[in-house]
């Protein structure tokens, strides 16, 4: 097959996986609040699979984590984008952000219903096989989902990407049923060392298996292009530790699906 044949091949079959693609609103509830998050899957797969749902940063559900979504999709798996805040809250500037997931980061038993709610949710879809699920997250999500594995939720991991890593409630790793893998800009300055050094303490004392993966030279927001190329503003993109980071929670996930 020449060189052209072979090309016009491979933009089929690209095109055939991406019209396989399914982007769809998801509505669901915790209690009397009314969320919309985000199911993705390839309809061209017919038996079920892993599932993961992705917890977003404070800006909330966003094309960001609509991005991230494809990406589990396009290795193999469900995606759920979860939907913490609730539905039609968008914050549109960094101080309601903050607001929002101030009320989150308050109650934690509000938090992990939320994110309990995305992972029953998902559980329920028929593509999904529900003995393989797992939960990660951006920044504030991050957070989010190592709360939900605290609560011992029934999933196999979580993942943390530059996450926050303090909790009320450390005693509760010992609930952890799941794999851990936290995904760390070294030189963050918003998590500092000791509570770094807290965290693994905590999930050494409950016995949990956890990973605590750090990058050189990056800070918060590392995977995120837009918060931009300054690290001495303590939030910035780094390219290598974006795409090393996502080479990380591919083994990872391929790991805990393993079983």
């Amino acid at each position: 097959m020449n060189t052209l044949a072979v090309l016009l091949a491979s933009l089929v079959v690209a095109s055939s996986v991406k019209a396989q693609m399914k982007i769809e609103p998801a509505e669901y509830r915790q209690a009397d609040a009314v969320l919309e998050g985000f199911i993705a899957y390839d309809a061209g797969v017919t038996t079920p699979r892993p599932g993961v749902v992705i917890v977003h940063d404070y800006m909330g559900v966003s094309d960001y984590v609509k991005m991230r979504a494809e990406q589990i999709v396009k290795l193999g798996y469900v995606a759920f984008v979860a939907d913490i805040y609730g539905k039609g809250v968008h914050p549109t500037s960094p101080e309601e952000a903050s607001k929002q997931a101030g009320k989150f980061r308050r109650d934690i038993a509000l938090m992990r219903a939320r994110a309990q709610a995305a992972i029953d949710e998902l559980k329920k879809r028929s593509v999904v096989d529900p003995k393989k699920v797992a939960a990660m997250g951006y920044c504030f999500g991050g957070g989010v989902a190592l709360e939900l594995a605290r609560s011992g939720a029934d999933i196999a991991g979580v993942i943390s990407f530059h996450g926050s890593l303090n909790t009320p409630n450390p005693e509760d790793a010992k609930n952890i049923k799941g794999s851990v893998l936290v995904l760390h800009g070294a030189d963050d300055p918003h998590v500092k060392a000791e509570v770094v050094h807290a965290f693994q303490e905590e999930m050494r004392n409950a016995k949990v298996d956890w990973q605590f993966v750090s990058y050189g030279g990056a800070v918060h927001a590392f995977t995120q292009t837009k918060a931009g190329n300054d690290p001495s503003k303590g939030a910035a993109y780094n390219a290598l530790a974006d795409q090393r980071s996502f080479e990380e929670m591919t083994r990872f996930l391929r790991e805990i699906f393993s079983h």
